[in-house]
């Protein structure tokens, strides 16, 4: 009833209303059309309110924020299209931005699951979640001590959802060095996936340090985590991966002291 009042676009106004009550109601009223049907929410991106939205998000702060970060959640999850929508639209820049910037876990937590939702349809999706750099910031709110258990959730699920699509390796390689396992885990995985096929790709994660950081992984025998770990290494040659291993210094300088060296009459 209240879409076929025709109430787009004329409402996207309100979205700049000078009162905060009055933006914020209008923001959760297109939050709650969004989230119904993807058909719905495709009529709110024709009438121009994607766009609106975001714009609205990078305009306000705090929980008057919080229905549009959730609206563009909605949109994305219905489908690719629409979450590359949200993408185009500069909606994930914002998101990030309220990520980074909120103080509030509940807030973070939606900006974090609006990202996930976002990132988790297809490489292009996840590649554009990701250049935005939001991997550290999503690990940092997973891994953050003071963190709601919300939070906590969000954040681990929206980078898995992303991580199982994204295949951009420079945007992965900083969370070789500071994930735990549980989210090490997926990162590898898509490393496996890439280097068999990408010769610039191996060298470049030879150059870069992310090699000497897989031979520094502890791996259980028979684990998934292992199995990726043996693929990337069987990417490269073996003289290479002992080089990169730990300790394989200190062996070589083992070899030297004891090295008998030749005389010569």
């Amino acid at each position: 009833m209240v879409v076929e009042a025709e109430i787009f676009p004329n409402i996207l106004t309100c979205l700049k209303d000078s009162d905060e009550y009055v933006k914020k109601n209008c923001a959760t009223l297109i939050r709650e059309i969004a989230k119904h049907t993807p058909e719905l929410a495709q009529l709110i991106v024709n009438a121009g309110g994607v766009a609106a939205v975001i714009d609205y998000v990078g305009d306000s702060c705090g929980n008057v924020r919080l229905p549009g970060i959730m609206m563009l959640g909605y949109v994305a999850a219905h489908s690719e299209n629409l979450a590359m929508a949200v993408i185009v639209s500069k909606g994930v820049v914002q998101l990030a931005i309220a990520l980074q910037e909120e103080q509030e876990d509940h807030i973070q937590a939606a900006a974090a699951w609006a990202l996930g939702q976002a990132g988790r349809h297809t490489p292009e999706h996840a590649k554009a979640v990701a250049q935005a750099n939001v991997l550290p910031t999503l690990l940092q709110c997973y891994l953050r001590a003071g963190s709601s258990e919300d939070l906590q959730t969000k954040a681990k699920k929206a980078l898995k959802n992303i991580l199982q699509k994204c295949v951009h390796l420079p945007a992965l390689e900083p969370l070789l060095h500071d994930a735990p396992p549980n989210i090490l885990k997926h990162v590898v995985a898509q490393f496996s996936k890439v280097l068999p096929h990408d010769p610039k790709a191996r060298r470049l994660f030879v150059t870069s340090g992310g090699l000497k950081k897989v031979q520094e992984i502890k791996a259980e025998p028979g684990s998934a985590l292992m199995e990726y770990i043996n693929v990337i290494n069987g990417c490269y040659p073996e003289e290479i991966v002992r080089y990169y291993s730990p300790g394989y210094s200190e062996r070589l300088l083992e070899r030297i002291d004891n090295h008998m060296p030749i005389m010569t009459q």
